[in-house]
């Protein structure tokens, strides 16, 4: 079987960023998914569950609202190795191009207070694993990094 394209990004070298981890074309869209890694692999902590799950409501809620990007976003959700996040909209992006909602989405997590979105025992099948306490702990982590990233946050290592 032939190794998946995010398994062959030096997990060593990487640091968080925001980086194109693939372009898919289905007819004639583009979908291109993107690598939120708040975390460099192997040598940080990784997200606890209660907070990625909350990160992973507040995230998805924002971008399926947002007044621009709702018609472009496919998905939001957790890394399994819990370093970060995936997102994927529609249209061929570079990094650039989504700093302004991701930078927006976290500024947007730090300033929420109460219930989180889905949370609810009818919404979410494991709605009381939730901390937004840490969720934007992480977020600001996160924001700060967004605030001016440098190239190498941007772009996989060679």
């Amino acid at each position: 079987m032939e190794k998946i394209a995010s398994f062959q990004v030096d997990h060593l070298r990487l640091k968080p960023g925001v980086y194109v981890s693939r372009q898919d074309r289905f007819g004639d869209t583009v979908l291109t998914t993107f690598d939120l890694r708040f975390k460099e692999p192997n040598k940080e902590p990784v997200i606890d569950q209660p907070t990625l799950h909350t990160l992973e409501h507040l995230g998805a809620t924002f971008l399926r609202s947002h007044k621009e990007w709702a018609d472009r976003t496919v998905y939001f959700g957790p890394m399994g190795c819990r370093t970060g996040f995936y997102v994927i909209f529609e249209g061929k992006l570079e990094s650039k191009d989504v700093l302004p909602v991701l930078r927006e989405l976290f500024d947007w997590v730090l300033a929420f207070e109460g219930a989180v979105p889905g949370a609810l025992p009818a919404e979410c099948g494991n709605y009381l694993e939730q901390n937004l306490p840490m969720a934007k702990w992480e977020a600001k982590r996160y924001a700060d990094l967004l605030k001016n990233p440098a190239h190498e946050n941007l772009c996989y290592p060679a």
